[in-house]
């Protein structure tokens, strides 16, 4: 039975979330202090994406800007701003940040990794202290970053695909290849 390339996209897809979640674990496992397993899975996932040909340029502008999100959350840290006003102000600063380094299509991710490392509760998995708290979400979003970026360069290294056009897409392509 042969699959339609809407088709082999999705499970191609689904393929690399499974990888995602299940390699996530393992790592959780050997880094138990230092990876919460909760924010390297999202990390992942926000990494990976269903496009075809364009799946690692993607999933390297969005571990750009989830480097910019933890990094503006670390200087939100620092800045002892009180929530919710930490995390407007970490949106605001990460969302500049991206926009002048065009990097907008990362835009969601820079956000979540901006709000994993602010979010804090004391005495929650990795450390009792903020920093410690900061410092396992850190390495979480690092590794879950890097995990996604290596599970899209093994998929589209094993499967070449092309994406197939959405419905919304198609009248846009037909004028431009009449154009």
């Amino acid at each position: 039975m042969k699959l339609s390339a809407r088709n082999k996209t999705l499970a191609i897809y689904a393929a690399k979330c499974v990888a995602g979640v299940l390699l996530c674990f393992p790592i959780y496992m050997f880094l138990n202090a230092w990876v919460d397993y909760t924010w390297s899975l999202i990390s992942v996932i926000l990494v990976l994406s269903p496009e075809g040909k364009d799946a690692l340029d993607l999933a390297l502008t969005r571990i750009k800007a989830n480097f910019i999100g933890a990094g503006t959350g670390v200087l939100i840290l620092l800045l002892h701003l009180p929530s919710p006003w930490n995390l407007a102000a970490g949106a605001i600063i990460s969302l500049f940040i991206c926009d002048r380094l065009n990097l907008n299509a990362g835009a969601r991710s820079t956000l979540a990794a901006m709000i994993i490392i602010l979010l804090h509760q004391e005495g929650s998995t990795g450390g009792a202290h903020l920093w410690d708290s900061a410092l396992s979400r850190i390495v979480a979003v690092v590794s879950g970053c890097l995990l996604g970026l290596l599970i899209t360069y093994v998929f589209h290294s094993i499967f070449k695909f092309t994406t197939p056009v959405s419905a919304s897409e198609a009248p846009k392509k037909e004028k431009e290849r009449e154009g």
